[in-house]
């Protein structure tokens, strides 16, 4: 039965013209592993991850050294201390941790900053909040995506508890200067809270949590080849955060539940390969960036999202196409074995635009035709050669059946 189906899928694949090549660009959404992290964690599973790390019997002594080992590794690399480290599944539940957990363990503070291009996961935990009677204030951005720092200036005060701006854009690739956010906020107020979700920094800029004086920062595995189902969130020593899920505790007060120490073996793994590797994993993937982006805008009616050069996150490519809908787009070129995302996987399955967009000021027409892809290590000349070399046929397709026409028609 199986079989067939299989030959039964082939046939389908080839009748359609799909290439038996495959390039993926979706790691904002879905991520690729790296073999040794994988590896660390099937070794984690058969040697030391059968026991509960908070139970004190071998098994678990066991896995609870997997855990501080694993732990250790990734506060090197952030260069914190062990003890700020809290896991969670994913930076989901890490940005609805700093957010939610924070104003759980506000006596008085009431007021929220954060900016109008964040992740979804950190916009509506704030906006959550407006029904126990915080006050949200989006922080605008300009055409690149960068914060306005005299809003923030203009708008902390004695009531702000929180102002929180990624380091890098998930979408546009935007690297903020949040150190220059951290020195306006706390020249206010020492005791305003900074958070950031580095999902998309960790591994493409260069990372010391003691030197940036962040409160709050949140990690997700699978943004860096890692594997999926583990996050962490820093907490600086001294930052009051309450818990916002309950239940039998474990080694983290603030997350109860069985840590997964092989995911979190995995994730630790990722971080040593992106902490050792990482003058050379950045420098080829700008190149590559670099090549990709320069190739697609030979294409005429398009429109590169985000900043260019250092400003811009070294993996990222967000270009929109005029006169294209960028999902039909995606179908298109997964038939040439090319995948990528259309907009951000918050808001791909309905048809609004994605809001970093809007933000920045693109129109509906252009948002919609956007397509976002993401270089990784794994990736090589070869790969960028090919998807510039497709994406021409797929967009003339797309754009030969589209009611909007290049001036007007």
């Amino acid at each position: 039965m199986g079989s067939d189906l299989n030959r039964d899928v082939e046939g389908l694949l080839k009748a359609h013209g799909v290439s038996e090549r495959e390039v993926y660009l979706d790691s904002e959404n879905s991520g690729l592993i790296f073999p040794e992290a994988l590896k660390a964690m099937v070794d984690s599973y058969e040697e030391a991850a059968r026991g509960h790390p908070a139970i004190t019997h071998k098994l678990g002594w066991e896995s609870y050294e997997k855990l501080y080992e694993s732990t250790l590794k990734i506060a090197q690399a952030l260069n914190c201390n062990s003890e700020e480290i809290t896991y969670t599944h994913n930076g989901t539940e890490a940005n609805n941790l700093a957010i939610l957990g924070l104003a759980e363990a506000s006596k008085s503070r009431r007021k929220i900053l954060v900016s109008s291009i964040e992740h979804l996961s950190v916009i509506f935990a704030a906006e959550h909040l407006q029904k126990f009677g915080f006050k949200v204030v989006k922080v605008p951005v300009d055409g690149e995506g960068f914060v306005d720092l005299d809003f923030i200036s203009r708008n902390v005060d004695k009531d702000t508890l929180l102002v929180s701006v990624a380091l890098v854009n998930h979408e546009i690739g935007t690297i903020q200067d949040v150190k220059a956010i951290i020195d306006v906020v706390k020249g206010h107020d020492e005791k305003i809270v900074v958070h950031t979700d580095a999902c998309d920094a960790l591994g493409r800029v260069k990372l010391d949590l003691k030197r940036l004086n962040l409160d709050l920062a949140s990690f997700s595995s699978h943004k860096i080849y890692g594997p999926k189902g583990v996050g962490a969130l820093y907490i600086k020593e001294g930052v009051n955060v309450s818990p916002i899920i309950y239940g039998q505790l474990s080694t983290q007060h603030l997350w109860p539940s069985l840590e997964n120490i092989p995911a979190i073996v995995g994730f630790s793994k990722a971080v040593e390969l992106m902490h050792l590797n990482f003058e050379s994993y950045n420098s080829r993937i700008t190149r590559l960036r670099d090549k990709l982006i320069d190739g697609l805008l030979d294409i005429e009616y398009t429109v590169l999202n985000g900043p260019k050069g250092y400003k811009r996150s070294p993996d990222n490519v967000n270009i929109s196409f005029l006169f294209c809908e960028g999902e039909a787009l995606t179908v298109e070129l997964s038939l040439k074995g090319i995948y990528v995302s259309s907009g951000s996987a918050c808001t791909s399955r309905i048809l609004e635009p994605s809001h970093v967009l809007q933000a920045i000021g693109r129109r509906h027409e252009e948002a919609h035709g956007s397509i976002l892809m993401k270089i990784t290590p794994f990736h090589s000349d070869e790969d960028v050669d090919y998807v510039i070399g497709s994406f021409p046929d797929a967009i003339r397709r797309i754009r030969s059946m589209s009611p909007m026409k290049p001036g007007g028609g």
